[in-house]
């Protein structure tokens, strides 16, 4: 695992884009995890201007997101196909055929779920998965539990999640209470994972997860046990960190 810090949110975002800009340029047709939230806006940004600058080309790139919620449609503006239209791929040369993520309004879960596994598997699985990381210790939507989650799955949420969510809402009342999302073990096949934390409310779950046990209690603790992780982390995150 490889920790690099730094100053701020800024700084974090542009180290984040430097690996995902890396991976695009050694591998045109390569397959981006791609993940939702405050944390990946700013590498977003990133790389969104390095594209119009004419240094990055995404014609080839096919990605797999992370998670939706259960239950919005994809013109709903909470949804994560709204966020990452809206966000990332209209203003890069994606082929939006190439983008994939789980379908929301779709009620049967065990199909979906069964659906969006076999997505990622005929992809040929991701060459880079980039995450964040939850208040929880959680990744993509696997919430803390008695045990890793495998497969893509439908997760309750857990009051915190929906907590940390609500400011994206009219109302706590209009978060969501379940989610498709990747499961632990698609995650954790991934060739490289990258991992972007900032601020301090992050802090205690990036120690937990790189410093504490293995445990599905902390589901971002698994990321030791992976052979190609690189985490960048602001200041403030790392705020605990001393004799990890």
């Amino acid at each position: 695992m490889r920790l690099y810090k730094a100053m701020d949110y800024q700084e974090m975002s542009r180290k984040a884009a430097h690996v995902i800009s890396a991976q695009v340029i050694l591998k045109p047709d390569c397959v981006l995890g791609l993940a939702t939230g405050s944390s990946p806006i700013g590498t977003y940004k990133q790389l969104i201007q390095w594209h119009q600058k004419g240094e990055l080309d995404f014609s080839q790139v096919k990605t797999a997101n992370l998670d939706e919620y259960k239950g919005l449609t994809r013109d709903n503006d909470q949804s994560y196909y709204y966020f990452m239209y809206h966000n990332f791929f209209k203003d890069i040369n994606i082929d939006m055929a190439n983008t994939n993520i789980p379908d929301g309004t779709n009620p049967d879960s065990a199909a979906e779920c069964a659906r969006y596994d076999k997505v990622v598997s005929d992809l040929g699985g991701v060459d880079l998965q980039l995450l964040g990381l939850g208040r929880n210790g959680h990744i993509g939507f696997n919430e803390p539990g008695d045990a890793f989650a495998k497969g893509t799955h439908c997760i309750n949420l857990q009051p915190s999640t929906i907590d940390a969510n609500k400011r994206f809402f009219a109302s706590i009342d209009d978060v969501p209470k379940q989610a498709y999302t990747m499961g632990i073990k698609t995650i954790m096949q991934a060739k490289k994972i990258l991992l972007v934390v900032s601020g301090e409310d992050k802090a205690k779950a990036l120690y937990d997860c790189i410093c504490g046990p293995i445990t599905p209690q902390v589901p971002g603790s698994i990321l030791q046990l992976h052979s190609d992780v690189t985490v960048v982390a602001d200041a403030a995150a790392l705020s605990l960190f001393g004799d990890c």
